[in-house]
């Protein structure tokens, strides 16, 4: 069961104007479940994304990197589950490219203006009939209302579809942020083995919106660890239709540029931290403060560290205050001349460590209390400067090896 996660309601999913979505069903993997997920966008948007840093990259992304730098503006986006297409060579970027001349014949628009992403299996042959035969019924399908179906037709391992929305008003004018993201297990920074789309009405200048995504990126999705697996198919795509009416933003530092950026890392954010809370077995949400760090990096460092360690996860899972491994875990995550004897650790409310050690007022049966929670706070603070970090993580339960044990059958 996700961690206090529940569906979308669809009618808190506001409508972006200049974007569409169709799903349907075209048996990637398994008959009878929606499995193809169509985003159509008016002609004049901005496309920009960031992907997956593991070297062996998926086919889609392959394309996706090759079409957001061709001169085309993209016009429609093209989701298949069931299916990653990674690991399957000059084959599979060809299978890649077909799906998008397919759709692109059928829209009446450039291959170039495709962007095709793939989930699922990996080294299994992309079933492009299936796609091709699939996608009349996903463009009938094209309605601007169609969010939250969107986001049940890219689900995988999920067990809660994800969807976040926003409006901001921007020189007198209301400004939609909508988004949908999937992912359960393989996740981590860099990205993870997700998808996550947001799209946007705001009228912005084009050459501000890979700034953006890339700044919305780092205050969400790669701040996100389940297992500490990078995955070869993660793609967080924001989307620019210009479509609000509003003075164009020519600077993200400006007040208009700030109330966008805000929103967009807004349902950003939820949409990365709802992964976390469907993470794969997942029971309980836990988010890790550093503070205190002479920088982020280092501050980023200890908290990886804390939120990677199969001890700490697996001690949240069974509510086990056994909390030398997180300053375990602070101690092996790189800064060489750490101070032992500076560092504090608190969970939720309760000091549970000062100057290196024990704090004399801590009990046991408090630390179990706060463990018991299905929403815990982890804070370490290195009392070496000023910089400050958060990211999100889940325990490990005897589920996740189940369920990845049994992903395939």
């Amino acid at each position: 069961m996700p961690v206090n996660l529940l569906p979308p309601d669809p009618v808190d999913l506001h409508a972006v104007a200049g974007v569409r979505l169709g799903v349907a069903q075209a048996g990637v993997r398994k008959p009878g479940r929606d499995d193809l997920v169509l985003l159509s966008l008016v002609p004049g948007s901005t496309v920009a994304g960031v992907f997956t840093r593991n070297r062996f990259c998926a086919a889609p992304v392959q394309v996706c990197r090759d079409h957001l730098g061709a001169a085309e503006g993209i016009r429609a986006l093209m989701i298949n589950t069931g299916n990653a297409n990674a690991g399957t060579g000059a084959d599979g970027l060809g299978r890649a490219r077909r799906t998008c001349s397919v759709l692109a014949a059928l829209m009446k628009i450039a291959p170039q203006q495709v962007l095709p992403f793939s989930t699922g299996v990996i080294m299994e042959t992309l079933p492009v009939d299936r796609i091709e035969a699939g996608l009349p019924a996903a463009i009938a399908d094209l309605r601007p209302d169609h969010w939250a179906r969107a986001a049940r037709g890219i689900m995988t391992t999920d067990t809660v579809p994800k969807a976040a929305s926003c409006q901001v008003q921007i020189a007198g004018r209301t400004v939609t942020v909508t988004g949908i993201s999937k992912g359960a297990g393989m996740i981590r920074p860099n990205m993870a083995t997700m998808l996550g789309f947001v799209a946007t009405d705001a009228a912005i200048e084009p050459g501000l919106v890979q700034a953006l995504v890339r700044e919305a990126a780092d205050a969400s999705f790669n701040r996100i660890t389940i297992d500490g697996d990078t995955s070869t198919n993660d793609s967080f795509i924001l989307i620019a239709t210009h479509q609000a009416g509003h003075p164009v933003i020519t600077s993200l530092d400006s007040a208009d540029g700030q109330a966008l950026r805000n929103a967009v890392i807004d349902v950003s954010r939820r949409l990365a931290q709802a992964i976390v809370r469907d993470g794969e077995g997942a029971t309980k949400f836990i988010t890790v403060r550093v503070e205190g760090g002479a920088n982020e990096e280092e501050c980023r460092r200890v908290a990886y560290a804390i939120a990677h360690s199969p001890l700490v996860k697996t001690a949240f899972f069974a509510s086990d205050p056994n909390l030398g491994r997180i300053l375990a875990a602070v101690g092996y995550a790189g800064i060489d001349d750490l101070d032992q004897t500076l560092i504090d650790l608190y969970l939720d409310d309760v000091h549970v460590a000062h100057q290196g050690g024990r704090h004399p007022a801590y009990q046991e049966a408090d630390g179990q209390r706060v463990m018991k929670r299905s929403e815990i706070i982890v804070r370490v603070l290195l009392h070496r400067g000023g910089a400050s970090t958060t990211v999100w993580t889940c325990d490990l339960s005897h589920d996740y090896v189940s369920i990845n044990a049994d992903y395939r059958s």
